[in-house]
C-alpha cells in the first residue's frame, strides 16, 4: 500500500484514499448503496449529450476519434457513479476487463480483415471481382442482385462480417465504378448479410439465440421466418425500385477505359478469385473467422508473387532488392498498412488503396469504449435499474414485445456491442415471458429482430463500426437504406401488438423444462 508520512502529526495515510469522502482507508470495506434513477439516468444521457454533439459538431468525421471520446467519456462518468455508490475501484477496473475480453473475438477479426482487404486488393481477387461485375452487371438491377446474392452467401457461412468483409467490399467497389450510389449499395449488402445472420443455422448468433432462451434450434429459425421473410421481401422491392429509378452516371466509354486500365495493371483470370472460394470453403467447414480470414490474407499474399508481379514492382519500387523479399515486404505492408495503386485513375485508385491492419485501429478504439460502457451499466445494476419499470407497465403481450425491442435497440445504443443487445434482454425477460405462458420462442425472435438485426445501424456498435470500416460508408449514410435492417424489428412489433403467430404453451410445462437461469434442465 502506497502511503506517505504526515511531517506535522506523524501519522500515515494511504495515498489510494485521499479523496474518500468517508475518510476511511481503502482496506475498509465500504458500503454498498443500490443506484438511484438519477444515478442510472446519467450516464445514458451523457452518452447521448456527448455523442449527439461530436455528430453535431463534426458531422460524418465524428467517427475518426470525436465518437470514441465521447463514449470513453461517459464510461468515465459511469465509473464515478459506480464509486460514489461505495463499489471499489478494483470492481470498476474488473468490469472494464470483462467488457474488452468480450470483443477480443471480434477484435482479432477486424484485424484479419483488414489484412484481408490489403492483400486482396494486392493480388487482384478484388480487381478481378470488380472486371467481371463490371461486364455483367446491369446498373439499374445492381441493388437487388447485391442483396440476393449477399443474402445466399450469409445463408451458406452463417457470418455477416465475413459476407460484408468480402463480397461486400468488391460489390461497394462495384458501385463507384458504376457511378451508382455505394450507400445504397452497403445498404443492400447489409441487409442480404444479415439474412444468412439472423436464420442460417451456421450463424453463431442464430445458435446463441436459441441457446439462451432452451429453445431448440431449428424450431428457432421456423420461428424467425415469420418476420425474416417478409422483411426480406420488402427489403428486395425496395431495392428494385431504387435500382429503377436511380440516374446512374453510368458512360460506357469511361468504363470501357476502366476494363483496360484494370487489365494492364492486374493479370485478370478467375484464379484470382482462389482466396474467396477458400475463405467460403473454411467458413462453411467452421473454421473461426478470424483464423479463415487470416488465412485466405495470406494465401493471396502468396499468390501475388506468381500472378502479380508487376504489381510487386509497383508497389514496392525497390528495384535493388532480391524478388524474393520485395514479394514477402509487399504482403508484410499490405497486412500492415494497406495497398496503395498510383494508376492515374481516380476511381480505381480509391478502391484498391485500402486496408492494412492499421485502418481498424480507430473502429477497435470504438468497440472497446462502447462494450466498457455497456458492461459497466450492467455490472452495477444501472441498467437493471432502467429496466424494471417498463416491466412493470408491460400489462399486455404487445406492451411486453415493446419493451423487449425498446430494451434490446436501447442496449445497442448503449452497450455497443450485438451480444450484449442479445443476452441482457433475455435474462431480465424470460422469466416473465414464461409466467404469462408465452413461448420462450417468442422471446429467441425478439431479440433476435431487434438486437442482432439493428446492431449495424448505431454508428458506435461494434458491428456499425465494422461495416463503415470494411465498406468505407459511414454508418449513418448507408443507415437509411438497410432496408432488412429497419423492418424486420417493426414488424416483430406487428406480431406482438395484433397477436398473430405468438405461440404459447402452458405455464407448468415451461417451468418445469427450464431453470429461472434459462438453461435447459437436464
Amino acid at each position: 500500500m502506497s502511503q506517505f508520512r504526515d511531517v506535522k502529526f506523524g501519522q500515515s495515510f494511504c495515498l489510494n484514499c485521499l479523496w474518500s469522502a468517508y475518510g476511511q482507508c481503502c482496506k475498509t470495506p465500504r458500503p454498498i448503496k443500490a443506484p438511484s434513477y438519477l444515478d442510472a439516468i446519467f450516464p445514458v444521457f451523457t452518452l447521448i449529450l456527448l455523442v449527439g454533439s461530436s455528430v453535431a459538431l463534426f458531422g460524418l468525421d465524428a467517427v475518426n476519434g470525436p465518437l470514441q471520446v465521447a463514449i470513453i467519456l461517459s464510461t468515465m462518468v459511469t465509473a464515478v457513479i459506480v464509486l460514489k455508490n461505495g463499489h471499489s475501484w478494483e470492481a470498476v477496473s474488473e468490469s472494464g476487463r470483462k467488457g474488452i475480453s468480450t470483443v477480443s473475438g471480434a477484435i482479432f477479426i477486424l484485424f484479419s480483415v483488414g489484412a484481408l482487404i490489403g492483400t486482396w486488393n494486392m493480388s487482384g481477387t478484388i480487381p478481378t471481382m470488380v472486371y467481371y461485375g463490371i461486364i455483367m452487371i446491369t446498373p439499374n438491377w445492381f441493388y437487388p442482385i447485391a442483396f440476393l446474392v449477399c443474402a445466399g452467401v450469409s445463408l451458406s457461412i452463417g457470418s455477416s462480417w465475413t459476407t460484408a468483409g468480402t463480397l461486400g467490399v468488391g460489390l461497394v467497389g462495384l458501385a463507384n465504378m458504376l457511378g451508382i450510389s455505394p450507400e445504397i449499395t452497403a445498404g443492400a449488402v447489409i441487409s442480404g448479410a444479415y439474412v444468412g445472420d439472423k436464420i442460417s443455422p451456421l450463424s453463431e448468433s442464430t445458435v446463441l439465440a436459441a441457446q439462451l432462451n432452451g429453445v431448440e434450434l431449428y424450431k428457432h429459425i421456423r420461428t424467425q421466418l415469420w418476420t425474416t421473410v417478409p422483411a426480406a421481401i420488402l427489403a428486395l422491392f425496395a431495392f428494385i425500385l431504387l435500382g429503377l429509378n436511380q440516374h446512374s452516371a453510368f458512360d460506357s466509354t469511361i468504363t470501357n477505359n476502366e476494363l483496360t486500365r484494370f487489365n494492364e495493371l492486374f493479370h485478370i483470370t478467375p484464379w484470382n478469385l482462389l482466396p474467396l472460394v477458400f475463405l467460403l470453403v473454411l467458413s462453411v467447414c467452421k473454421v473461426p473467422a478470424s483464423l479463415a480470414i487470416m488465412c485466405s490474407a495470406i494465401l493471396a499474399g502468396a499468390m501475388t508473387s506468381f500472378m502479380q508481379p508487376q504489381v510487386i514492382d509497383r508497389f514496392i519500387a525497390e528495384p535493388d532488392m532480391a524478388t524474393p523479399l520485395q514479394a514477402i515486404k509487399a504482403v508484410w505492408v499490405a497486412m500492415a498498412t494497406g495497398f496503395q495503386e498510383n494508376s492515374g485513375i481516380a476511381q480505381i485508385d480509391a478502391l484498391l488503396s485500402r486496408g492494412g491492419m492499421d485502418s481498424m485501429l480507430l473502429t477497435i478504439w470504438l468497440i472497446i469504449g462502447a462494450v466498457t460502457f455497456g458492461i459497466m451499466v450492467d455490472d452495477f445494476g444501472l441498467l437493471n435499474k432502467l429496466v424494471t419499470p417498463l416491466l412493470l407497465r408491460a400489462r399486455t403481450v404487445g406492451r411486453l414485445f415493446t419493451s423487449v425491442v425498446a430494451t434490446a435497440i436501447g442496449l445497442n445504443i448503449a452497450a455497443g456491442d450485438q451480444y450484449i443487445a442479445l443476452l441482457l434482454p433475455t435474462r431480465l425477460y424470460r422469466a416473465e415471458f414464461a409466467k404469462r405462458g408465452l413461448a420462450p420462442e417468442n422471446l429467441s425472435r425478439i431479440v433476435s429482430d431487434a438486437g442482432i438485426v439493428t446492431s449495424p445501424l448505431i454508428p458506435w456498435n461494434s458491428c456499425g463500426a465494422y461495416m463503415a470500416a470494411v465498406l468505407g460508408v459511414s454508418t449513418m449514410a448507408y443507415m437509411p437504406f438497410a432496408v432488412f435492417n429497419i423492418a424486420a424489428p417493426l414488424i416483430t412489433l406487428a406480431l406482438g401488438i395484433t397477436g398473430f403467430n405468438i405461440r404459447h404453451i402452458p405455464i407448468a410445462t415451461e417451468l418445469k423444462g427450464n431453470d429461472p437461469g434459462g438453461k435447459p434442465v437436464q
